[in-house]
């Protein structure tokens, strides 16, 4: 597999496929579709140039959308990350979390944020394994600091920040 690539608008129906089709086994296909709602062509018309793709001769394998904050200039953002459930477990998601620290280190920010949904338990080991702390919350759910409503009425959020060098 090739290195992390900037991404491109032109990956976005390949990337909202992917989305749907890497879903599918835990999610109907309404729901897989709704998720990939969260993957609108603005986030790489706008922010392709910190957003990242893998890919072999198969296509695209793997992506992560991040951007760096445009009102907070030590911050960034990953907002969507995606591993074909192949490569799931042998390190990709790892490698372009690295390659969007490195690159938004070079940019002169020193924190990243993520969300995710409280009962996202992949996710939150995921994020702790790589160094996020989870920020303190208005109530707990299951030992976890949430953010109730932090997308909208009943879409409560666990909130992560990570300091980068």
């Amino acid at each position: 597999m090739s290195e992390p690539r900037r991404a491109h608008v032109s990956d976005h129906s390949a990337i909202v496929d992917r989305v749907q089709r890497w879903w599918s086994d835990s999610r109907t296909p309404a729901q897989s579709r709704e998720l990939s709602l969260l993957l609108p062509k603005l986030f790489l018309q706008f922010f392709s140039g910190t957003s990242l793709v893998l890919e072999d001769e198969t296509g695209i394998r793997a992506f992560l959308v991040g951007f760096h904050s445009p009102d907070d200039d030590v911050q960034a953002y990953i907002h969507f990350v995606g591993v074909d459930p192949e490569l799931r477990g042998r390190g990709t998601a790892r490698r372009l979390y690295t390659t969007f620290f490195q690159r938004a280190a070079e940019a002169g920010r020193t924190e990243v944020r993520a969300i995710t949904s409280p009962g996202n338990a992949g996710s939150i080991a995921f994020h702790r394994a790589m160094g996020f702390s989870l920020e303190p919350g208005d109530r707990e759910v299951d030992g976890l600091p949430v953010h109730g409503d932090y997308d909208g009425p009943g879409q409560d959020r666990v909130c992560f920040v990570r300091r980068i060098a």
